[in-house]
């Protein structure tokens, strides 16, 4: 009987610390809980209410969860919205587009091809003259990177974008 409850005790713990795991960003830290909700249950923070949405500093938009660079601050516009919206990507392959429908009409959920986090929703608004495209990204989704920390950061290759 004492064996029996060993092993149950030992199932219980590694059920416990295999669900409660949370998920760390790419430097460590855990994430907040809006964080998570956001990159691991494709929740929506609130707009005009979140860290980047009016950001004009240059530099990196990253991955949170792994640091894979996104966007680049000379992509990002102001659409009104109270998102951070980009109307282009560093690199496509970094995203993967799968449908949306959940609000009764069909929207395009970019993700991360490499974390699978959800970073928001890619909408035929942009502006005109550059893609037409407007990538609406949740800023719990993202890490920033100054331009002037690239390099330390280990970003040395996207200074480029810069000139």
């Amino acid at each position: 009987m004492f064996y029996l409850f060993k092993i149950f005790l030992l199932g219980l713990l590694f059920f416990i610390s295999c669900s409660s795991t949370i998920k760390k960003d790419y430097m460590g830290k855990k994430l907040t809980k809006l964080q998570h909700e956001v990159t691991q249950n494709c929740g929506t923070e609130p707009p005009f209410n979140n860290e980047y949405w009016d950001n004009k500093e240059e530099g990196l938009y990253v991955d949170i969860t792994d640091g894979t660079p996104l966007f680049c601050s000379k992509h990002k516009y102001d659409s009104g919205t109270g998102w951070p919206s980009f109307y282009e990507v560093i690199n496509n392959e970094s995203f993967e587009m799968h449908k949306d429908n959940k609000l009764g009409y069909e929207r395009n959920e970019i993700k991360s091809s490499k974390s699978k986090s959800h970073l928001g929703h890619v909408f035929n608004d942009g502006p005109k003259d550059k893609t037409g495209l407007r990538y609406c990204i949740n800023s719990a989704s993202l890490k920033f990177i100054p331009l002037s920390e690239l390099e330390q950061e280990g970003y040395k290759k996207y200074l480029k974008l810069f000139k």
